[in-house]
């Protein structure tokens, strides 16, 4: 029985070489979501101002550190003229020299906060955005700079204007993996209460539901997350609000639930135990959703950035399936034909997405390593023979597809023979040929359970 690519199942070897091979298996898995959480790369995001004249801004963009400077003592001064300063500040932000000259000028954050605080609306607006432009910036000194502006810029996440709190999401998402201090700092003054009551309160607006997301996938994605942040957001209301989120919307499109998606694929991956996101419904509710963006494929209805929606899903369940008791996986993901949604997700992305079809034998292979239905499920939809079809795959294809047929074979001797009529024999003595020792031991396990299955399985070898 195969399970996070551990080997399970008993192929009449001596018992040392079996516990070597789950070693074996047991590290290469740990290696392999190693390097699936390394590679979540964070991203910082600019939000792009409709309102400005865009070939102003190409001029403005390399006004440099003296015109920041001006700016500066410019504002110091109130007058009729302030707006005007501000909306250039922000465009002068862009240029990183000038974020630099910006705040090495005394009480500068200051002058921000004051603004961001004040009772004109537009200049806390202009502030806010002047803020974004440096949350953005590629120097890492710029964030710690930005604290000060941090408490307010969360107690602005319930503002009603969508604009203001993007710019506010946006602004403290960027902020959020530059540094431990200002992670704790963020922690501290209340950031994941503050995304769990934007969310709940902004449910139907779906432009902040995005910008919530990316701010929270940004914070998720610390070295520290397992130990700290993770076990706060799993204590919160954010895991419902997250999968309520899941289903696209036809108007808006995929963006707030691609962002959702990411941000349970980091909880997931980083937890050795799911059982709250379990609790949740989340297993149910990710097979679900993933069910219908399958069949969308299987129809060729491939809508623009939907593998960036599939790709978190499908290790969501894989993930979450690792956690799930055997006796509560049919509760969990009730309908048997998701096979056939991992079968059809294989073969679309087989030749374009290499990774989202390893993915899904990857959940294939979890999904049937303790369960005899999702095994009959493959045999009964007669999807057996596209698997061995696709044996000859490498990048890791083949060897999730051995593991998947392996299952299978071990659950009942009644299934190897199946297995043998779907003409298995024959691709097993293709991977036999190969020279990768991992897919030639796999293979010799899968023929041994067959050969021994039935005296006529035999006889046909």
């Amino acid at each position: 029985m195969w399970r996070l690519n551990k080997v399970r199942h008993k192929a009449g070897r001596q018992a040392d070489s079996l516990e070597e091979l789950r070693l074996k298996r047991r590290q290469q898995e740990k290696d392999l979501r190693q390097a699936r959480r390394d590679r979540q790369l964070v991203s910082k995001r600019l939000l792009l101002n409709e309102d400005e004249d865009q070939s102003e801004v190409t001029m403005d963009a390399d006004s440099g550190a003296q015109h920041v400077v001006t700016l500066f003592h410019k504002l110091q001064h109130s007058g009729p003229e302030k707006e005007v300063h501000l909306k250039a500040l922000s465009k002068a932000l862009r240029d990183p020299s000038a974020q630099l000259t910006f705040i090495k000028q005394e009480n500068s954050m200051h002058l921000l906060v004051g603004l961001l605080t004040g009772s004109n609306a537009t200049c806390r607006l202009q502030a806010v955005r002047c803020l974004h432009e440096l949350s953005h910036s590629p120097h890492t000194n710029i964030a710690p700079a930005c604290l000060p502006a941090t408490p307010y810029l969360l107690t602005y996440l319930s503002n009603q204007s969508t604009k203001f709190t993007e710019l506010c999401l946006y602004t403290l998402g960027n902020l959020c993996p530059e540094s431990d201090v200002v992670q704790e700092k963020l922690l501290a003054q209340g950031i994941i209460p503050a995304l769990a009551n934007c969310i709940e309160n902004q449910r139907h607006n779906l432009a902040v539901v995005e910008a919530a997301g990316f701010t929270l996938s940004q914070l998720l994605q610390a070295k520290d997350g397992g130990g700290k942040i993770i076990p706060m957001v799993l204590a919160s209301s954010l895991p419902s609000h997250l999968l309520s989120v899941l289903t696209p919307d036809q108007n808006f499109g995929l963006a707030p639930a691609i962002e959702c998606a990411w941000c349970l694929h980091y909880l997931t991956c980083s937890m050795q135990d799911n059982r709250v996101l379990l609790a949740h419904g989340a297993l149910s509710r990710c097979s679900s959703t993933l069910m219908s963006l399958g069949g969308a494929v299987a129809e060729g209805n491939k809508e623009e950035g939907m593998e960036l929606l599939i790709c978190p899903l499908l290790r969501c369940v894989g993930n979450l399936l690792s956690s799930c008791p055997a006796e509560d996986l049919s509760s969990q993901v009730a309908d048997v034909s998701i096979v056939v949604t991992l079968c059809a997700l294989l073969q679309a992305y087989m030749q374009t997405q290499t990774a989202l079809a390893r993915e899904s034998a990857w959940v294939l292979n979890n999904l049937t390593a303790h369960s005899s239905a999702f095994c009959s499920a493959l045999l009964t939809f007669n999807l057996v023979p596209g698997l061995i079809q696709l044996l000859p795959f490498s990048q890791g294809i083949n060897i999730m597809i051995l593991r998947v047929l392996a299952n299978i074979a071990h659950k009942k001797k009644e299934y190897c023979v199946q297995l043998t009529h779907t003409g298995l024999l024959s691709g097993l003595c293709a991977t036999l040929k190969m020279a990768d020792k991992d897919i030639v031991t796999l293979s010799m396990d899968v023929l041994f359970m067959l050969v021994v299955s039935s005296p006529q399985v035999a006889e046909e070898l």
